[in-house]
């Protein structure tokens, strides 16, 4: 079975519903986000988005077209958007969630909690973006991570470009205060997304502390020793125009052949992209990428066709000049 064999959903039959949901696992820990779902899904996909955005940033407000979940459900995908430790509701308990095995176990429970009793169809497939990748990296490589049919992962890396190196870990950094010039990193260039999203504020939200301690040697040490250990396929994509991470092809290389124990990974350009690849002009094609590599996922986990390891790159043009 594939993609075009499942019934599209019309957009606007369900679409995206807020969801809560306390985690007994976890001190009763409540865990925010959104949901889309459908009778008889293919698979279920869980998106975590990256820093000082939360949930929304995967159903893109006043672009319908640009929303993941929104894309999945018409596609015959149930997604969850999930509010990472520390957004939204879970935010009061950030002092609970110090350690990362906590921020695990907590995410698999809260997954656990919003999906019981909904069909899962093949099984599920987690998307991350920017700092989420550090908690989907953790995930997928923790004992559940072997269920999960695959991973996606964009915008991280393990070496930040030199203007944004010296941005978040320069002499003139101030601990717990956002850079100046930051918003320049992940948000040019400008004609990359539309007016009414440039910038960020209508998917904006304030995170804890939890999100500097989190990152603070994640690119340096962590990534590197986690990678290893997930066993499913991984996809790991930036942006053409990305400005946080390098980007060039082989760096990109580089990172996609740290996931050593994967059965099949994609390293994966994107043309015309910045940083937020969900909310900027391509973020259509993007969802439709991860969606196919989804599929993949799907196909190959039945019969064990991905034996691998084996590394593709998609992409790899050097930048163009900025028009």
């Amino acid at each position: 079975m594939t993609l075009t064999e499942s019934e599209p959903v019309p957009a606007d039959s369900i679409g995206p519903l807020p969801v809560v949901a306390a985690v007994p696992e976890v001190d009763g820990i409540p865990v925010s986000g959104l949901l889309s779902e459908v009778p008889d899904p293919r698979a279920v996909v869980v998106a975590l988005h990256g820093g000082a955005v939360d949930s929304r940033y995967f159903d893109c407000p006043g672009h319908p077209e640009y929303s993941l979940l929104r894309t999945g459900q018409r596609l015959g995908y149930t997604v969850l958007a999930l509010d990472r430790p520390g957004f939204r509701s879970s935010a009061p308990y950030a002092d609970l969630l110090e350690r990362p095995e906590r921020r695990v176990e907590l995410i698999y429970g809260a997954v656990d909690a919003l999906l019981d009793g909904l069909p899962r169809g093949a099984g599920v497939f987690l998307l991350a973006h920017s700092a989420g990748c550090e908690l989907a990296v953790r995930m997928a490589a923790a004992t559940r991570g072997a269920e999960l049919l695959g991973l996606e992962l964009a915008g991280t890396g393990r070496e930040h470009q030199q203007e944004a190196h010296n941005l978040l870990w320069g002499a003139d950094r101030v601990a717990g205060r956002r850079p100046r010039g930051v918003g320049r990193l992940i948000w040019e260039p400008a004609r990359l997304y539309p007016e009414n999203i440039l910038g960020g504020g209508s998917v904006s939200a304030s995170g804890s502390h939890l999100e500097s301690r989190s990152l603070h040697d994640w690119a340096r040490a962590e990534f590197l020793g986690l990678a290893p250990d997930i066993p499913v396929p991984v996809r790991y994509s930036l942006g053409e125009y990305e400005r946080v991470w390098r980007n060039d092809p082989a760096e990109m290389g580089a990172v996609g052949s740290l996931f050593t124990g994967s059965p099949r990974v994609v390293v994966n350009r994107i043309p015309d992209t910045g940083h937020n690849v969900s909310l900027g002009r391509t973020a259509p094609a993007y969802h439709l990428d991860v969606l196919a590599f989804t599929e993949e996922c799907i196909i190959a986990r039945r019969p064990g066709e991905f034996s691998g390891p084996t590394l593709r790159f998609d992409g790899g043009a050097t930048a163009r000049p900025e028009r």
